[in-house]
């Protein structure tokens, strides 16, 4: 192919990346599914948007029946992601595709499914939603002007559902190794419901006046909502969305009222709206620091303990607790710390 032609198509392939995005979808309705079962006993090759959808399809799948790509990686911001001609070679590649839907990947939405009349792509959050609606089910999201809020997965419990929905779907799609799929689904559940019950332990050592979560946007409302902790983003759901000088006003009265002793930056997200916000409060006299790191759209490095769902969820969890209550007194006399090493 000339060089001329070469550079054409590979425009062409971005092009139709990088320009999906919400109004696109305009008429397609929910995510096509192309009806295909795995034929022999190859590894599925399984192509994830996020680290975190891999990370769930790696727990229900096992090691030995998927192999795993994820466009995304550490600190990726779905929102903003544009695709690339390695994306165009993996999408193209695949058996099945996996996608946390609900408009996460919003620049991605629209290629997703016009590929869906190819091959297998499913939308994890938008299936739920119709199959809450199909068993008349109360709507699982919190939603803005009617658009759901895709960071779902700092609610374990819904987490706990995307795992039982693609369990199914592998099911269904490899119906000769569904009861490997099932063992593997009971066993990931059990960690779940065990993952629950720890973050729900270390929040109540907070201060019920203290548990107020403020950091970069609205990616931990889910969480909130979960767990009883008050969440406050300076920039909205997306992180395209700009906050306003009014906006941090708005939170810079609220710690100090509240006496916060930290607040929280994101790394997926640029912190200079929370330095703003620290500088804004400490000019006022209340002193307050920027509490640590937390992982919002993206886990850790893949390999590491963060790097895994579980993992992520108690490192933030971790670094939330021990930042607002380091300056109490001790919370127990006989537990050094209430925390386990993050194991991922």
């Amino acid at each position: 192919m000339p060089d001329s032609l070469r550079c054409q198509h590979r425009r062409s392939l971005l092009k139709t990346l990088a320009c999906s995005t919400y109004f696109a979808l305009q008429g397609c309705g929910k995510a096509s599914v192309s009806r295909k079962t795995h034929i022999g006993d190859r590894p599925i090759q399984v192509v994830a948007t996020t680290a975190l959808v891999a990370d769930l399809v790696r727990n229900i799948a096992g090691p030995k029946r998927v192999q795993v790509v994820s466009l995304m990686g550490e600190g990726v911001d779905p929102h903003m992601y544009k695709g690339s001609p390695r994306d165009v070679r993996d999408l193209a590649g695949a058996d099945l595709v996996v996608a946390g839907g609900l408009h996460l990947e919003g620049k991605l939405i629209g290629v997703l499914h016009r590929l869906g009349h190819q091959k297998p792509v499913h939308l994890l959050g938008d299936e739920l939603t119709t199959l809450a609606e199909s068993k008349k089910l109360p709507d699982p999201w919190i939603r803005d002007d009617g658009m759901p809020d895709p960071h779902c997965w700092f609610d374990v419990s819904l987490w706990q559902r995307e795992a039982e929905l693609f369990s199914q779907i592998l099911c269904d799609y490899d119906p000769s190794h569904a009861s490997e799929f099932q063992t593997n689904l009971k066993n990931y559940s059990a960690e779940l419901i065990k993952l629950d019950a720890e973050i729900r332990r270390d929040i109540d050592l907070i201060p019920a006046d203290r548990r107020l979560l403020v950091t970069s946007h609205d990616a931990f409302r889910y969480f909130g909502r979960a767990y009883g902790i008050q969440v406050e983003g300076i920039q909205g759901l997306s992180t395209e969305s700009e906050s306003g000088v009014r906006r941090t006003n708005q939170l810079v009265d609220l710690v100090i009222s509240r006496r916060i002793p930290a607040i929280f930056v994101e790394t997926s997200v640029s912190d200079d709206n929370v330095k703003a916000l620290v500088e804004g409060a400490q000019a006022r006299g209340h002193k307050i620091r920027i509490g640590g790191s937390l992982f919002s759209d993206a886990p850790g490095a893949f390999g590491k303990p963060e790097g895994t769902y579980a993992g992520m969820l108690r490192h933030n969890v971790r670094t939330f607790v021990q930042a607002m209550t380091q300056d109490l007194k001790p919370l127990t006399e006989n537990r050094s710390s209430p925390f386990k090493p993050l194991n991922g």
